[in-house]
């Protein structure tokens, strides 16, 4: 009998109070069918107690036995010595991966984890290497701020010139993958530069990109969001360094099992 398939997900967690546990519940309450689960927590540094919080859930699951391959769910926290920033924890995170897809998820609650199926679905129906989720596809909903809006499109836009890919979204956190393929990405951003880097090497890339609307729900600065306008700043640096640059390091081989 040939073993499920697996859907890693990959949470970065930094001062995200109790918070953490009513995301990992919405997680844990979506239904995949004939897919198992690995849950990635990569504790970041939190300096608000989450840090305690999720040593104590670490122990609780510790010695557990393996169950994603069998349709479960498995656990797994990683603790970082210090804050090392988002795209530092998806780095952990995606090496420690081990499932067929993986997928990236806020440990806010802007993003809802029942649009996991529909961003899957290219993937599983083998149309797709890759998937963004699109806060701006017809198709789904968002309910954000103009100026976060405002600034979203025209990062994605200048994204679109040096890439080619034609994306409605490229900040978006809801972005899938063949294990394969992210782990054949040599990334460097720390922040919130990962997005236009990650875009701009996987468009070097022998994959297949597709887009899949999703639903958003923004969160104030004083609700805990973290970026600002110097991300947005450094995000146009970095689609310029990686999306103008003849090759991005390690990202332009094939990816084995892409078609």
């Amino acid at each position: 009998m040939p073993e499920t398939k697996v859907l890693s997900i990959v949470i970065p967690v930094y001062n995200e109070l109790n918070t953490w546990r009513d995301l990992l519940g919405r997680v844990e309450a979506v239904r995949l069918e004939g897919l198992g689960k690995e849950i990635i927590l990569v504790e970041d540094g939190s300096k608000d107690g989450t840090r305690q919080q999720l040593q104590e859930f670490a122990a609780q699951h510790a010695g557990r036995p393996a169950r994603a391959r069998e349709g479960g769910t498995d656990y797994r926290v990683i603790f970082h010595p210090r804050n090392a920033g988002k795209g530092a924890a998806l780095r952990t995170g995606f090496a420690s991966a081990g499932g067929d897809y993986v997928i990236i998820q806020d440990a806010d609650l802007e993003y809802d984890p029942n649009d996991y199926p529909r961003v899957l679905e290219p993937l599983q129906a083998g149309g797709a290497d890759v998937v963004y989720g699109s806060r701006f596809l017809a198709g789904g909903s968002r309910k954000g701020y103009w100026k976060n809006y405002l600034a979203n499109r025209m990062l994605t836009w200048l994204s679109n010139r040096t890439t080619g890919l034609g994306l409605t979204d490229m900040e978006t956190c809801y972005k899938c993958f063949r294990r394969e393929v992210i782990q054949a990405v040599k990334l460097e951003q720390d922040r919130f530069g990962f997005e236009p880097e990650v875009t701009a090497k996987i468009s070097k890339m022998k994959v297949r990109v597709v887009e899949v609307p999703i639903r958003y729900i923004a969160r104030t600065h004083s609700e805990g969001k973290k970026i600002g306008w110097k991300d947005g700043l450094k995000a146009i640096w970095c689609i310029l360094k990686y999306g103008l640059g003849k090759k991005a390091a390690g990202s332009r081989q094939p990816v084995p099992g892409s078609r």
